[in-house]
């Protein structure tokens, strides 16, 4: 049962909302008087389900501290909305379970990670209330694992450092290192860090080395994740073979033409026909090799 002191604690500011900023001079605090207050609905309850959900949540259990919640959230670009977010989940978190909550926020960029580990309060700044300061992993503290032998003394270490540096010149040197590393290491221990690098690189063009590096260093492991990158691997491969022949096959027809009309083709004119890997420059050659009236000409407006 609510007691008329609890109603009248805080009726009293539905009264008179002012009365806050009045207040707020003994609250050693210096709050604007509002030029307007509105009453909102103070049911906070959910009338339909809101799904949110946290990319990971892991307890801890310490021997001098006790136990702790840490949420960890993946984030790849700046999101105004996620501040609010990350408090709910926090705030959530402390109140189902009643344990201390952290929240970690993984980024693969700078900018990212500069905005996320900025402290984030629901107050104006007079009055903080709840403040959220995520501790961030990303490029900027994440080490730099180029020697085989550290990345194979942590090789989960080693691929979150090739993930967060994704975007980064480093991250040629650490895959090289850690799948030198993996080659020793059994299948059921390799094959998740594989799995792990490859969808941490997700669309850079380190992706790219890495499918190369398993293909070649990795060999012999079986995963499907393995497999897939072997078959993108060979595929590539195949496309910039058919690439190869249909230019040689374009050229030698650009040839083929200029030696039936009987003209005369300079070496310096041959090698530039042959050394041409542009299907379009090759078939507009060959329109101007019926036509032409020398080699040299096939080339003009060029």
């Amino acid at each position: 049962m609510v007691k008329p002191p609890h109603e009248a604690m805080h009726r009293i500011f539905q009264h008179d909302p002012g009365l806050f900023s009045r207040v707020s001079r003994f609250l050693g605090v210096d709050i604007p008087r509002p030029v307007r207050a509105t009453p909102l609905p103070t049911d906070l309850t959910e009338t339909s389900p809101v799904e949110r959900r946290v990319d990971t949540i892991l307890r801890f259990e310490t021997a001098d501290q006790g136990d702790f919640l840490l949420a960890i959230e993946a984030q790849g670009s700046r999101n105004p909305d996620k501040p609010a977010s990350w408090a709910y989940y926090t705030a959530y978190l402390w109140m189902k379970y009643r344990l201390p909550t952290a929240l970690l926020v993984v980024c693969q960029d700078h900018t990212t990670a500069k905005w996320a580990q900025q402290a984030v309060s629901s107050g104006p700044p007079q009055l903080p209330t709840l403040t959220l300061r995520p501790v961030v992993a990303g490029p900027h503290n994440m080490p730099v694992i180029t020697d085989p032998e550290e990345a194979r003394a942590d090789l989960v270490l080693a691929s979150l450092a090739a993930i967060t540096h994704a975007a980064e010149p480093a991250v040629n040197a650490i895959l090289k290192a850690l799948s030198t590393a993996l080659r020793d290491v059994p299948e059921d221990i390799a094959d998740p860090i594989v799995e792990f690098t490859a969808q941490g690189l997700g669309k850079h063009p380190a992706k790219h080395l890495w499918r190369n590096l398993v293909a070649v260093d990795l060999s012999f492991y079986k995963s499907y994740l393995v497999e897939e990158i072997r078959e993108e691997a060979r595929t590539e491969a195949r496309t910039e073979a058919l690439a190869e022949g249909e230019a040689r096959r374009a050229a030698e027809d650009v040839l083929a033409v200029l030696a039936e009309r009987g003209l005369d083709v300079p070496e310096a004119a041959r090698e530039r026909i042959t050394g041409c890997d542009d299907p379009q420059t090759l078939s507009r050659w060959l329109r101007r090799a019926v036509t032409a009236p020398t080699a040299e000409e096939v080339f003009d407006t060029e």
